[in-house]
């Protein structure tokens, strides 16, 4: 079969425009290829298959499926997170015919790889079994068009961390469960002392604003037809907008860099008393403030309405990239790291992480690897468990999110100079569909 460039580029936009089952088989260079093509060695050894990620636990992962198989072993390369670099690496390596395998994306990045023609789609390889396994807002956000793109790793329902003797120093009875009791419990504890805030807002993440306008049931991308509608301008983000730029205005909140020192410093003279984080959280102030074990807990996300909601903040997949002839082997490693407890052991033993697996059946095996001394024994899996049941469903990334975020994240940085919420939205909305339209797509807003 013969593939031209420009017939290429042109069934990779299809792609991108629609997601539609027909238009994403024929996006892929790879397209005369089997997804399942990989056979097991005919020399006897095992299929070696190459594998970049950045997650923590990584390693021991893989150092624990290559101890217990023997048909298929796995290299693996630590490659710089999504953000910072990784995805970068990946898809140069993808135009250069060098990519692993295997490699992981986070949610939001996997369209715009799919979009690239830079993954193979696995279907033949998801069994209905399979997909049974996981979470439903998991496979939705890695099936595209009715095709599976990927296998999920975890989800990263929202939570609420704060800590339990600032409250009570502020008389704070109970964590909020409404975003207007959340504003009131950020008033009380500026009182109780000045120098105190109820949490921060990161201008360098949008991913958490996402998080927050997908929990209100936003809608930021719809695919209908041949045409991409991007709305990031609608109702609900507005109402979000506003909040938050309220909380800043009135000094109710800190304006920092996410996991910064300074985020850090506050959060260490107990100056930062909450953190609006998600599952994989819990890990992260464990290993952030150790020095103030016992004083945390965690509590649901606050919701509009005080009805459990959820967006997801985070998250990733393992996905096989476009020129792979050992999808199959891949998938397999996929499997066992996602759905096994074996596979979940060795990622949580290997320090403090609180990752939420995508696979439910794996949360008590998290549940037991997870020391819970840091939030006074408290079960904070139960948490978790409650906010992945109630992450909306529905909610679609766009096929350029890394315009899209970089544009948002920009305006972010002018808050504290006279910037707004609004404004970045504007900018998101402004970039993406020049993008979209720059790779020739249709657009609609």
């Amino acid at each position: 079969m013969s593939v031209t460039l420009s017939s290429v580029r042109r069934r990779r936009a299809r792609v991108a425009a629609t997601f539609t089952a027909a238009a994403v088989s024929m996006a892929l260079v790879t397209a005369c290829e089997s997804a399942d093509s990989a056979a097991p060695a005919e020399d006897g050894k095992p299929v070696t298959i190459t594998f970049w990620g950045w997650a923590k636990g990584t390693q021991e992962v893989v150092d624990a499926f290559n101890a217990s198989h023997k048909d298929v072993q796995v290299k693996f390369e630590a490659i710089p997170s999504g953000n910072a670099g990784g995805y970068a690496k990946i898809s140069n390596a993808v135009k250069a015919g060098n990519a692993p395998d295997l490699f992981n994306t986070e949610y939001g990045a996997l369209p715009d790889f799919v979009s690239q023609g830079a993954v193979q789609d696995i279907t033949k390889l998801v069994s209905d079994d399979l997909k049974a396994k996981y979470l439903p807002q998991a496979v939705e956000l890695s099936t595209l068009g009715g095709s599976n793109w990927a296998l999920p790793i975890d989800a990263a329902p929202q939570a609420f961390f704060y800590r339990k003797d600032l409250f009570e120093k502020a008389r704070i009875t109970s964590p909020p469960k409404t975003w207007d009791e959340y504003r009131a419990a950020a008033q009380k504890l500026k009182k109780a002392d000045p120098k105190a805030r109820i949490g921060t807002f990161f201008p360098d993440d949008p991913g958490v604003f996402e998080a927050m306008s997908w929990q209100a049931g936003a809608q930021w991308f719809t695919a209908a037809g041949d045409t991409w509608k991007v709305n990031l301008k609608n109702p609900a983000t507005g109402k979000v907008s506003e909040y938050w730029q309220k909380m800043i205005d009135e000094d109710l909140v800190r304006v920092q860099p996410s996991f910064s020192q300074q985020w850090t410093a506050s959060l260490q003279k107990g100056e930062t008393a909450a953190y609006l984080g998600a599952s994989w959280g819990g890990g992260v102030l464990t290993g952030t403030v150790p020095d103030t074990s016992g004083k945390w807990a965690v509590a649901p996300i606050p919701t509009w309405d005080g009805q459990p909601a959820s967006g997801m903040l985070g998250g990733s997949v393992f996905a096989v990239s476009k020129d792979s002839k050992k999808a199959k082997a891949a998938v397999e490693f996929a499997t066992w790291a996602t759905t096994t407890p074996e596979g979940i052991k060795a990622r949580i033993a290997s320090g403090t992480s609180s990752m939420f697996p995508a696979a439910p059946a794996l949360v008590p095996v998290a549940k037991a690897a997870f020391g819970t001394d840091f939030y006074g024994g408290q079960d904070i899996y139960s948490v978790f468990i409650d906010g992945g049941k109630s992450i909306k469903q529905g909610w679609q990334w766009g096929p350029a999110m890394g315009a899209t975020n970089s544009a948002i994240k920009d305006s972010f940085g002018k808050l504290t100079n006279g910037g707004t919420i609004e404004a970045a939205i504007d900018a998101g909305q402004r970039a993406t569909v020049a993008e979209l339209k720059n790779r020739g797509l249709k657009v609609a807003e």
